[in-house]
């Protein structure tokens, strides 16, 4: 079986490589094709992954290429890891955005509408590729802001496009394990949009063991997104949110937080990476150099919101127990070979949320199996939920309308009315600031 990756000198293929590894479910992969448009990344990554398969039985043979048709042409499955406007664009994404007195993290708020405008049309080329080349492929999306790339791939590939994050799983797990419970073997009751859902409820036994969590303050404390939040926050919303809200609930923190760091962590993943590539060459070991480099990543995540709460450093089980390549694995297992699985995805919406239209990409659980996932029906968002939802919906499309129709009113409609841009006049400042320092020319009036 074939897949193929699209962003293939990405840093962080080498974790969906020793994933494939050590999957055991099959139907394995028995060709990995990397597709990039940048020679040199994509034969640094190709090194590494060269050292990571040394001596392991049944691993994948690697193919490289800049050519996107050969990539695509026979995959049983594509993944979509590309990054329009590569860490040069986050990095003025966050700038932009702060030097505004708003949050510029990549997927929320202005930050991640600047990065939507330039990445829809690109991944809409793609999906129409995929479409024409390879229409029976699957497309696993991890291309951020990934509930709005999916939307807009969707309109090309229908529901053979699903996204994929790690967030909901993580926080899942974490607490599963704050209550004494085998991550495995629980329901979650999880609802919303990417990097803007609940959990409502934690079901195990034939009981919810949500409130029981809520009510104990300590047990609150042991995982990050209680201490993100706090134990009185959490039982006025009578859920736990996902860590990518501590930005809504509280973005002047946050804000305050990031402009007192020396770069945002843009600017900072742009120098680390940068540095990794560069220097990967002449290091004893192009494997042990990723390693290194991604220790320093990972636990450098989501610091401003972290340094806004107090909440510390990133616990050591966050940073080593897989994220988004492992549930990619589980959706692709699932998939070919027909074993029913229940995973929380990026799909069409088809009624799980009622308070949204059929073809909206939401993120809930689904049951997936050989033809794809299906959402599970959900009880409702309470209204304050609803409220975030329906409006940073609202922002995703303006900015789908704005990046496939060029128009400039639309990309100044989507910042406007998202909720973390409190002004039209600051929305209309942050387009011109982006449309001058980004490659945004397919705006007009």
């Amino acid at each position: 079986m074939k897949l193929a990756i699209l962003g293939g000198g990405g840093f962080r293929v080498p974790l969906i490589h020793e994933a494939l590894l050590t999957d055991e479910r099959g139907p394995r992969v028995t060709v990995l094709t990397l597709y990039d448009v940048d020679r040199d990344r994509l034969a640094t990554i190709g090194a590494v992954l060269a050292e990571q398969a040394h001596g392991r039985a049944g691993a994948p043979r690697v193919q490289l290429t800049t050519d996107l048709d050969e990539a695509v042409r026979g995959a049983a499955f594509v993944f979509s890891a590309i990054r329009a406007g590569g860490l040069t664009g986050r990095s003025i994404d966050e700038r932009i955005a702060l030097d505004e007195h708003v949050v510029g993290q990549e997927t929320v708020g202005a930050g991640g509408i600047a990065f939507g405008l330039r990445t829809v049309p690109t991944v809409v080329e793609l999906a129409q590729r995929i479409a024409t080349l390879a229409p029976e492929a699957w497309v696993v999306n991890f291309t951020n802001p990934a509930g709005m790339v999916t939307e807009a791939m969707a309109r090309h590939l229908g529901d053979r496009v699903i996204g994929v994050c790690d967030s909901p799983v993580g926080l899942g797990r974490r607490v599963a394990v704050a209550l004494d419970l085998d991550p495995a073997t629980v329901w979650l009751d999880y609802a919303g949009l990417n990097h803007l859902g609940w959990l409502r409820g934690v079901h195990a036994g034939g009981r919810d063991h949500l409130p029981r969590l809520l009510a104990d303050p300590a047990r609150l404390a042991t995982f990050e997104e209680g201490r993100l939040f706090g134990a009185e926050w959490l039982a006025a919303l009578g859920s736990i949110p996902n860590e990518y809200l501590h930005y809504f609930y509280f973005g002047r923190e946050v804000i305050e937080a990031a402009r007192a760091l020396d770069q945002p962590r843009g600017a900072f993943l742009l120098a680390q990476q940068q540095r990794f590539y560069d220097e990967a060459h002449t290091a004893a070991s192009f494997l042990d150099a990723w390693h290194q480099a991604r220790a320093e990543r990972e636990v450098t995540y989501m610091a401003e919101s972290r340094s806004a709460a107090g909440a510390g450093e990133r616990d050591s089980c966050d940073v080593e127990a897989g994220g988004y390549e492992q549930v990619a694995l589980e959706l692709m297992a699932a998939i070919a070979g027909d074993r029913p699985a229940t995973l929380i995805l990026n799909v069409a919406n088809r009624g799980a949320l009622r308070i949204l239209d059929d073809d909206a990409v939401v993120e809930v659980p689904c049951l997936v199996d050989g033809n794809g996932a299906h959402p599970v029906v959900v009880s409702p968002l309470p209204d304050h939920a609803a409220g975030l939802v329906c409006s940073v919906k609202a922002a995703e499309r303006a900015t789908i309308e704005a990046a496939l129709t060029g128009s400039r009113l639309a990309a100044l409609r989507a910042f406007a009315v998202h909720p973390l841009v409190d002004s039209v006049a600051v929305a209309r400042r942050l387009l011109d600031a982006y449309a001058d320092r980004l490659p945004l020319a397919h705006l007009r009036a």
